[in-house]
């Protein structure tokens, strides 16, 4: 919420006893405990867990619950009641077969309207009357308010609030009335939700996720490295969308492109057949045992992987010789293969290749695309650009995203802060000028912004610097030297694949590092914290670094990764007492959560605990508020002739 301007405010509090209510009614906000934020990074496409984890509000949800019904409810029918608000409709529908005689119904459904609203009553305690109705769905405004907030104690209200129950389950509403209090319950357990990068790529669903998001009552996004593809994708990028193809198809997702964003893929698939053949480096990468490809569609995604690594590979080149200033010149390397095809030399030294496929590649002019594979991009370029629901999702991206945020005295950064060894910035230079630290993040982002704008299939500095942030060595969303994909398919030898990290990543073990990085930021470096994701936390690695100031929470919602962190991710909860780092168990099905009641909550770490409990008056919203109410009291006193009011 921003704070109004002086205009605004005289236009909306034009009377004395108009400021006067609203500057009681701001202070008496700004008094009010900080709501809970949660914080979630690299959900790569998992809508189930992802989906999961917003519905029990990363295990809030069962704090709640055991703190207000302990003693009243045994653990088992607490979990089932948690289970109830985090899928009504599901659960509803289990009871109902379970319980055949209409007394025994009805009687659940009076049991769980006295919990339900019980339970909305503990969760609102935090919240203004106002914002607690916004959050009620519309069509039981009047009904829950009178439950929520009534009397009970005359006879008389006991049987009007009767009467409105038993009308209720009468008039066949009572099972919407639940949903309706449990997906109001999710939405103030939880206030404003985090995602720290990376929604895409690896998992079947991004698309899901994004509709999620968008239905999502206050959220903010930083943009990942994977996400860059696909906003550049819809920018025009033939760098992006290349890039963007060669992971689906790497990870058997090419769904997602054509079924869920429209996009049609037969022209790529008939140049993949006419040129290459089946090739076990290619193969795509089966992560789900119910997704596993047929014979045939194996076939056709190994060529289509074939085909659009090769035309990545060429326009990479291009793009390279078109921006030296991007100092990338030792990632051209289709010119370092020997004329047989059969090695390369990087280095100094020779690698025998293996699972080559470079029967498109020109020995004379190895980056040049043939006219087919030139048509090809061309025509994807178009689709992407003009994709409906894409450019929806990327709209609502751009309008909630950024390279990074200050947020309550937390920096929100997906990958890093490039800094030299010395932990001085070190950046780009374009033009002549030297773009480092913060400046860095905001040149690139007003880049980004402006090629978004102007979707382009040519070749402007706006829409290079999209690949730039993929993949890029002094990109703030890539954080290495080098991306050595290349290298990966064809060269056996395991040193060549190695992928350099930037010093920050060492760096961020020590705390004078992260204060020297909150600085740079404009945050307190005593008590601010960095929040990073897209490096996944190993086993045996602690998130938690540099005395409490900077968190990592990539941990494995992506299953691709969790053989590599041996759980199911991280979610960071921070609220009035303090943070909290939840860690969760790997999802299985939605389907068997909900049969199974199957939580993923496994163990919350406490981070930081507030001395005393924080309050609205120390947030960004409360600094806003104080202004506002700055504001108010000039107007006042100059409504009152000159005498100073005090709040």
């Amino acid at each position: 919420m921003r704070a109004l301007e002086r205009a605004e405010l005289q236009e909306k509090f034009p009377t004395k006893e108009a400021l006067t209510t609203e500057i009681i009614n701001l202070e008496a906000i700004l008094n009010l405990p900080k709501s809970t934020e949660a914080f979630m990074s690299d959900i790569h496409g998992e809508f189930d867990a992802f989906d999961h984890i917003l519905r029990n509000a990363s295990g809030n949800i069962v704090i709640k619950i055991q703190d207000l019904f302990s003693g009243q409810m045994t653990p088992q029918r607490q979990k089932v009641f948690a289970f109830l608000i985090y899928y009504p409709a599901d659960r509803i529908k289990i009871v109902q077969q379970h319980l055949t005689d209409p007394d025994d119904l009805r009687q659940w459904y009076l049991d769980t309207f006295r919990h339900l609203l019980e339970m909305l009553r503990y969760c609102a305690t935090k919240y203004t009357r106002s914002k607690v109705r916004k959050a009620l769905d519309p069509k039981f405004v009047y009904i829950t308010e009178e439950l929520l907030y009534g009397d009970f104690s005359t006879e008389d209200k006991k049987k009007y609030y009767a009467q409105i129950t038993d009308d209720l389950i009468a008039l066949h509403t009572a099972d919407d009335f639940i949903i309706a209090l449990c997906h109001t319950i999710q939405r103030l357990v939880v206030d404003h939700l985090h995602v720290v990068g990376d929604i895409y790529d690896r998992g079947p669903a991004p698309d899901k996720i994004m509709d999620r998001l968008m239905r999502h009552h206050s959220v903010d996004l930083q943009w990942g490295n994977h996400d860059i593809l696909w906003l550049g994708a819809a920018a025009g990028s033939q760098l992006c969308i290349a890039n963007l193809l060669r992971i689906c198809a790497r990870y058997n997702n090419l769904a997602i492109v054509e079924d869920a964003y429209g996009i049609n893929l037969r022209h790529l698939s008939l140049l993949a057949e006419k040129y290459y053949q089946d090739n076990p480096g290619f193969a795509p990468k089966i992560i789900r045992a119910d997704r596993q490809p047929n014979p045939a569609e194996l076939s056709q995604l190994t060529k289509i992987h074939q085909a659009i690594a090769i035309i990545q590979f060429k326009l990479e080149g291009q793009a390279i010789d078109r921006r030296p200033e991007f100092k990338m010149q030792a990632r051209k390397l289709l010119d370092k293969i020997s004329p047989d095809r059969q090695t390369i030399t990087l280095g100094g030294h020779t690698y025998p290749l293996i699972h080559g496929c470079f029967q498109t590649v020109d020995a004379k002019d190895p980056y040049a695309l043939l006219p087919e594979e030139q048509d090809v991009i061309d025509q994807l370029t178009r689709a992407f650009v003009n994709s409906e629901k894409l450019h929806r999702h990327m709209d609502f991206f751009m309008a909630h995203g950024s390279m990074y945020l200050a947020y309550n005295g937390n920096l929100l950064i997906h990958g890093c802060v490039p800094v030299t060894p010395a932990g001085e910035m070190e950046g780009l230079a374009l033009d002549g000028h030297l773009y480092k630290g913060k400046v860095l993040f905001d040149m690139l982002e007003e880049n980004l912004r402006e090629s978004y704008a102007t979707p382009s299939q040519g070749d402007d500095l706006s829409t290079d610097l999209l690949w730039y942030l993929w993949t890029g060595p002094e990109s703030p969303l890539f954080g290495k030297r080098a991306m050595t994909t290349f290298e990966r398919y064809f060269i056996a030898d395991q040193a060549t694949h190695e992928e350099v990290p930037n010093s920050y990543y060492t760096l961020r073990h020590q705390p004078e590092f992260i204060e020297h990085i909150l600085t740079e930021f404009g945050l307190n470096p005593t008590n601010g914290r960095v929040i990073n994701g897209h490096t996944p936390v190993k086993k045996g690695q602690s998130p938690i670094l540099a005395d409490g100031k900077m968190l990592i929470i990539d941990g494995g919602f992506a299953r691709a990764y969790q053989p590599t962190t041996g759980i199911g991710g991280y979610t960071l909860l921070y609220n009035s007492y303090g943070l909290q780092l939840v860690t969760l168990q790997p999802f299985t099905t939605r389907a068997q959560a909900i049969a199974d009641l199957t939580d993923i909550v496994t163990t919350k770490r406490i981070v930081e605990q507030a001395r005393a409990r924080q309050t609205v008056a120390e947030t960004d919203v409360g600094r806003r508020l104080r202004d506002e109410v700055q504001t108010l009291l000039s107007l006042l006193q100059e409504k009152s002739g000159g005498s100073e009011p005090s709040a």
